[in-house]
């Protein structure tokens, strides 16, 4: 049950943060957060939008963070009035409330509005995971400091962006690297999916929007099939972010044999619910669409091919008004500043194409050493105990703890 009354908080000098999440990565931003938090403020209160995670370390949440996990133009639509209402609401409360800060996490499309409004009522504001200002428009740096005091980035090479446009932004980690073990357990990994120890193992992830299924994973079962020729012995699993993404998949997936027979030719596909990282931990090679799953293969420190493909029309329309300033898409590619892993995107993704990308990482079951001390050496850069980094930069702002009782 969501309180529902700005009441909720008695007045007193304990420090007060407002907090909005979107999404479930959102939700264990913030939860961690809150944690880092309450170690420098053991009385600090914290209210606004978060899911379990962050109701659990103690989020006074006015609305759960389902209401805002909405994607895509056409998804956003039939709830503009509703996300609209919503942030006036969450705008209204904290303005009267004047919380020591309001941090969004992530969801800009939500949360810089809501900053701008904040901020300009006095309220300090942090925004939390910096859109991707690097592979944009990077102008759009400067409009974001018009909406946070201060921005927490994950990757390094995120600050001196928002520098150039005199924007205060701070390198805090990430924190799938704190949480990753430097050297994965890929035995235990298998034996916990039950596969076998000396069988090539592919990972294959196609996403977790239902739109990235119904894009990529005809394909990527396509190329499956293709190694599966190819490599005796070959096992296939496909964690799934959820139950939806897990029946997409299997109905893109069930017209093909890979999928409903078990031979020598075409293994089945084991599809799990979850476990992303133990898939990884436990596969030779990764199959992937774009995205934060690249970061994780390659904490994982696995070989792997990245896909991705949008819509013709979209795509036409992005290269030829030159909204897109990379030509890298792979995280691991961006923060080397060079190819380490391939890349195969929109006309490059085609079965034949990922397939015999992927081979020779199968064939070989050892990753290179080369690229290992590479994933290595980024793994410690981005390893800086996120969640009390993040908080620490909030300390700089809001300064020190209240002594509980001051008057």
């Amino acid at each position: 049950m969501m309180r529902n009354s700005d009441s909720s908080f008695p007045a007193s000098q304990s420090r007060l943060f407002v907090l909005v999440a979107g999404e479930a990565s959102g939700d264990l931003l913030g939860a961690g957060l809150i944690q880092a938090l309450r170690e420098r403020y053991p009385h600090a209160r914290f209210a606004g939008i978060g899911g379990p995670r962050m109701i659990a370390a103690g989020l006074d949440a006015w609305y759960p963070a389902e209401r805002l996990a909405v994607m895509g133009l056409v998804e956003v639509l039939p709830r503009l009035f509703e996300l609209l209402a919503i942030r006036r609401d969450v705008a209204r409360r904290a303005i009267a409330l004047k919380p020591d800060a309001f941090v969004g996490i992530d969801a800009p499309d939500f949360n810089l509005g809501l900053e701008r409004t904040l901020k300009r009522a006095g309220v300090r504001t942090v925004h939390y995971v910096s859109p991707s200002v690097w592979a944009w428009r990077e102008k759009r740096a400067a409009k974001i400091g018009r909406s946070a005091d201060r921005v927490l980035c994950l990757f390094p090479m995120e600050p001196p962006i928002y520098a150039r446009h005199g924007v205060d932004a701070r390198f805090v980690g990430h924190p799938l690297a704190d949480e990753m073990p430097l050297e994965p357990d890929r035995a235990a990994a298998r034996e916990a999916l039950g596969l076998p120890q000396d069988a090539p193992v592919l990972a294959v992830l196609p996403g977790s929007r239902l739109g990235e299924i119904a894009r990529l994973g005809a394909d990527f079962v396509a190329a499956a099939r293709l190694l599966a020729e190819r490599i005796p012995g070959l096992r296939v699993v496909a964690p799934m972010a959820n139950a939806q993404c897990r029946a997409a998949f299997e109905h893109v997936a069930g017209a093909s044999p890979a999928v409903t027979e078990n031979t020598d030719a075409t293994p089945a596909i084991l599809v799990t619910d979850g476990r992303a990282q133990e898939a990884m931990f436990a596969a030779d090679a990764v199959l992937l669409a774009s995205g934060t799953a690249a970061l994780e293969a390659m904490l994982a420190k696995r070989p792997m091919v990245v896909a991705y493909r949008i819509a013709p029309m979209t795509y036409r329309i992005v290269k030829g008004l030159g909204l897109l300033k990379t030509e890298r898409y792979a995280l691991p590619n961006i923060l080397a500043g060079r190819d380490l892993v391939a890349e195969r995107m929109q006309h490059d993704c085609t079965p034949e194409a990922l397939a015999a990308a992927l081979q020779p990482a199968l064939e070989r079951r050892e990753i290179d050493p080369g690229l290992l001390a590479e994933y290595r050496r980024l793994h410690l850069e981005l390893r800086r105990d996120a969640s009390r980094s993040a908080a620490a930069a909030i300390a700089e702002l809001v300064g020190p703890a209240v002594p509980a009782g001051a008057a």
